[in-house]
């Protein structure tokens, strides 16, 4: 996404918590070499791209991530919120309240914060143009079949899915758009062997979604082409079968 995002001609912040990432089996990317994979495919010579930390499980980091944003680059205009936690969660009969708060802290409360501190920020944009966009990210938590496994991280992305069109209502009138994308089963290399193939044949492509592929409609979002979009869960999961 912040490549397709910079190939547009954006200037591009990075947030990253590594610590939660490196926790993870699959360990944590070297941030160098995302910003640079990011400037590699700027779109305009005079975009930046820059890369700091933050955990949002704490309450006082949105509002504090995005002033950081606009000290940075003096306006933040577009909003991609796709951070999650991963695991801490489990099926109805594994999941506790310690699971519970986990999730909403990260996956929900700090979603809402950021965009409540994005839309005090563009209250007054620098140059006196109102406008902004606003992309959340969803699971495909009420399509058939669900995330039984998942119960603490569905419930809390299934909140951002209905508070979608309330956002979106509640920031027209400063011309900001609010939509919510739900990239289905992204092959980020998490994945392997039966499990893969698994989930590859139920595609009716055979294929994986790939990391470009919501990214497109994401970037899409973000253009004046999408002006007229607000309020929408979009589904981006090429026909995945669940």
């Amino acid at each position: 996404m912040a490549r397709r995002l910079a190939a547009y001609g954006a200037s591009v912040y990075l947030h990253h918590h590594v610590a939660h990432d490196q926790a993870m089996p699959w360990g944590a990317d070297s941030i160098e070499a995302v910003v640079g994979s990011v400037r590699e495919v700027a779109g305009d010579p005079g975009a930046r791209v820059v890369a700091g930390p933050g955990d949002l499980a704490d309450a006082a980091e949105p509002v504090r991530l995005i002033d950081a944003v606009v000290g940075e680059f003096g306006r933040l205009d577009i909003l991609v919120a796709n951070h999650a936690l991963s695991g801490s969660d489990g099926t109805l009969d594994e999941i506790d309240a310690a699971m519970l708060d986990a999730h909403w802290a990260v996956d929900t409360r700090s979603v809402l914060l950021l965009v409540q501190a994005y839309a005090r920020a563009r209250a007054a944009p620098p140059d006196g143009v109102p406008g902004g966009r606003v992309v959340l990210m969803t699971s495909g938590q009420d399509i058939a079949g669900g995330m039984p496994g998942e119960i603490a991280y569905a419930l809390q992305k299934g909140a951002l899915a209905s508070i979608t069109r309330s956002l979106a209502g509640a920031l027209a009138e400063h011309g900001i758009t609010v939509n919510a994308v739900n990239p289905g089963p992204v092959d980020t290399g998490y994945a392997t062997g039966e499990v893969h193939a698994a989930v590859a044949e139920r595609f009716p492509g055979g294929r994986w979604g790939l990391p470009d592929d919501p990214a497109r409609l994401v970037a899409w979002l973000a253009t004046d082409e999408a002006g007229w979009i607000t309020g929408e869960v979009i589904n981006s999961e090429g026909g995945f079968r669940r």
